[in-house]
């Protein structure tokens, strides 16, 4: 599933091509692209015409485009192969589009979804007093927004109780991390992901969100992480920063930093990715 810099890259994309643009019409071409719009595909085809679309915004993972004008969004989400693609009319149908949405001007682009596995999808929100999609309003802030509360983190990261990967995956405590980027700054932290949250103290939490921020800001510089054709930008491109990753994705091979190779673990329906000898485990970890 994307991660914050990728979902990022994508912002920026529709921020150029999409924002204050007109829609004259929309078309689902799969009803479970818009399942989570409960009142179904005609209701959200005809919602949306006629709207303006606003500067699209992200939360951690998640993005909408407001609509100006009203208190409504139109949250897309990813999952595990969703794209949002600028492409031109003339363009041939990708396999998998599910959902288009024209526009009246004269750019001679429109917006497609695309998702191959339909795991991802668009619905249309009433927006909170802060401008995010009622839906999503129990999602934290995200490392890299100015207004993450450093201090009010950790405090919650200690009351947890909890492991540190699995707190970095607590969309409610910091969102945007995912797995890989939690291994990456992990590594660089020289923190093992079963590490116990009680005991961080202070200058190890700011420590690490340093951390999570330069991996971040390091993947939107090269366009995030592209495993496959399935994690692209508006216009199709794939990012390369899977190519710097220090950890994740490299069992066996030896540290860049000390030399032994790297281990893989299964770790909740996932794998986790560290150095043995940079990132010692607990004692209550194998």
């Amino acid at each position: 599933m994307p991660e914050l810099p990728e979902v990022e890259v994508v912002r920026r994309g529709l921020e150029r091509w999409v924002a204050h643009r007109s829609v004259t019409d929309a078309e689902v071409l799969h009803p479970r692209a818009v399942r989570r719009h409960l009142a179904g595909p005609d209701d959200f085809t005809q919602r949306l015409k006629g709207r303006h679309i606003g500067t699209p915004s992200r939360r951690g993972k998640y993005l909408w485009l407001p609509l100006e004008e009203s208190n409504e969004s139109v949250l897309a989400h990813l999952g595990m192969s969703g794209q949002l693609l600028v492409q031109p009319h003339e363009a041939p149908d990708e396999k998998h589009l599910r959902v288009r949405i024209r526009f009246a001007d004269a750019l001679g682009t429109e917006l497609r979804f695309v998702d191959q596995r339909t795991f991802g999808g668009l619905s249309l929100h009433d927006n909170t007093p802060e401008g995010l999609p009622d839906v999503i309003a129990h999602i934290s802030r995200d490392p890299l927004d100015p207004l993450f509360d450093e201090d009010a983190f950790h405090r919650a990261l200690r009351r947890k109780r909890t492991t540190i990967k699995r707190a970095l995956l607590d969309q409610s405590l910091i969102s945007g991390v995912g797995n890989i980027y939690a291994d990456e700054a992990l590594w660089r932290a020289r923190i093992h992901y079963e590490r116990p949250t009680a005991g961080f103290t202070r200058p190890r939490t700011a420590d690490l969100l340093t951390h999570i921020r330069d991996v971040m800001n390091e993947a939107l510089a090269v366009g995030g992480t592209s495993f496959d054709s399935l994690y692209v930008n508006v216009n199709g491109e794939s990012g390369y920063f899977d190519r710097s990753l220090d950890a994740y994705g490299r069992e066996g091979l030896p540290c860049r930093r000390c030399g032994t190779p790297i281990r893989r673990r299964p770790w909740m329906n996932r794998s986790s990715y560290f150095c043995p000898k940079c990132q010692r485990a607990p004692r209550a970890a194998s």
